[in-house]
């Protein structure tokens, strides 16, 4: 027989081998899932010698180990059964029930599957790294057809938006047989472009086909479902002629809003946060003869836009941070240094960054558009450039008044310890007996 075994993330602490439990296996040639790490394998050789020792003949024909392209460490045994000299097939898989799939593992999308990971007993996650989004929603599914390994123990698949979830279940058939569950970061119907020529097509028609093939579709917050929702008819006349009916009466029973748990920092710099009014607002301020200073904050997956390196020449001794923090301390060292936090976003689905931000202390200013006004009371919302100048003027002159100032918003129903419950329920289903 020839019997894979795919182990426990090399990163978590691996259980002993279950050599009873794997003999029975044997003897009986049924399917069982174990853990295994890579000191499992001495355990497998003293069970196989155990075998033997009782009449079962069997003859290890050799055992090899590598990392494959998800990062889990394969271990491949071959043994020979002395009855028929033929290879019979058993698979013993681990035991994890839940598969995770992220086509861009950074930022907010890396920080939830990685509180999943941590979180659940059974699941297993592969991811794609954040580079190169657009490529990675084009093609990421024929890449984990091919690399997430086929499990009979699998239940449940997540995946956020980024992967093509109708062309995965096609090439995977297995996979499409699951409970999937579908989670909107952002979405592509109403995510903004430098030029509406560039926007393509195809990247907000598969997150509708994705929607329609998954049985769950879960959204960050209420702005997020209906801005899709509601745009998905609009969408498709952009289609000449034989144009679908009916998707957003189809899809919208399947949706919930369920926020993202905060608990790490992320932040970004792209040209959809609007930088150009934020740097105008400062350098207005700097201008009037008023003193302050700033930190810019922040990963980068694209090209920074010119007006960063421009401010920050023009800012000089008013900048105290400027950059990525990698260091989870040393970026919330740098938010509890501020008062302010400030968003001048053209677009924003959620906003982690700045409830981290207000959790810390910060006063936030933020736009009286998009997914804020559902997250921040009315009294930190402006409507033009010209009243966030004027506030952050007056609180220029007036620091003492956003110092002594008590949050009047709530944070505790954003918080991992709040939703915890609510994802674990999401990522339960009983066992289908078709599987």
């Amino acid at each position: 027989m020839i019997i894979h075994l795919l182990p426990d993330s090399p990163k978590k602490e691996g259980r002993s081998f279950p050599r009873l439990c794997f003999k029975e296996a044997v003897r009986e040639k049924k399917t069982t899932r174990f853990f295994l790490t890579e000191p499992g394998v001495k355990a497998f050789e003293k069970s196989l010698l155990d075998l033997e020792g009782e009449g079962l003949s069997h003859g290890l024909l050799g055992i090899s180990s590598t990392w494959d392209t998800c990062g889990q460490w394969l271990c491949s045994i071959g043994i020979s059964t002395g009855e028929s000299g033929k290879a019979d097939s058993l698979k013993i898989w681990d035991s994890m029930s839940t598969l995770i799939i992220e086509a861009f593992y950074g930022g907010s999308h890396k920080q939830l599957v990685d509180l999943l990971q941590e979180d659940l007993e059974d699941c297993v996650l592969y991811t794609l790294p954040a580079k190169k989004w657009h490529w990675r929603a084009r093609t990421s599914a024929l890449y984990f057809s091919q690399n997430v390994p086929v499990s009979d123990n699998y239940r449940i698949l997540f995946a956020s938006s980024v992967l093509n979830l109708t062309e995965l279940t096609a090439l995977r058939p297995d996979l499409g047989k699951l409970k999937k569950v579908l989670y909107f970061h952002e979405n592509q119907l109403v995510y903004p472009v430098q030029k509406c020529q560039e926007r393509d097509f195809q990247y907000g028609y598969n997150q509708i086909l994705s929607c329609l093939v998954a049985d769950v579709v879960v959204f960050n917050s209420a702005f997020n479902m209906e801005s899709f929702l509601t745009s998905i008819r609009k969408f498709m006349k952009l289609i000449p002629d034989h144009r679908p009916k009916n998707l957003e009466s189809i899809i919208r029973p399947k949706c919930q809003v369920l926020y993202f748990p905060i608990r790490f920092p992320d932040v970004s710099r792209e040209h959809d946060k609007d930088p150009e009014s934020f740097f105008r607002s400062l350098l207005r301020l700097q201008e009037a003869g008023l003193s302050f200073h700033v930190s810019v904050l922040g990963e980068t997956f694209t090209d920074v836009p010119g007006i960063f390196s421009e401010a920050k020449k023009a800012l000089g001794s008013s900048v105290l941070h400027w950059g990525y923090l990698p260091s989870k301390d040393d970026y919330f060292q740098a938010l509890c240094m501020a008062d302010v936090v400030i968003s001048t976003a053209k677009h924003e689905f959620f906003g982690v960054a700045m409830l981290e931000a207000v959790y810390c202390g910060c006063y936030p200013l933020c736009p009286k558009d998009l997914v804020y006004p559902e997250i921040f009371p009315a009294e930190y919302l402006y409507s033009t450039p010209e009243q966030l100048f004027k506030r952050l003027q007056n609180f220029c002159k007036r620091p003492d008044i956003i110092r002594k100032h008590l949050y009047k918003g709530e944070m505790a129903r954003f918080s991992w310890a709040a939703l915890r419950g609510k994802f674990r329920s999401l990522l339960t289903t009983e066992p289908r007996e078709d599987l």
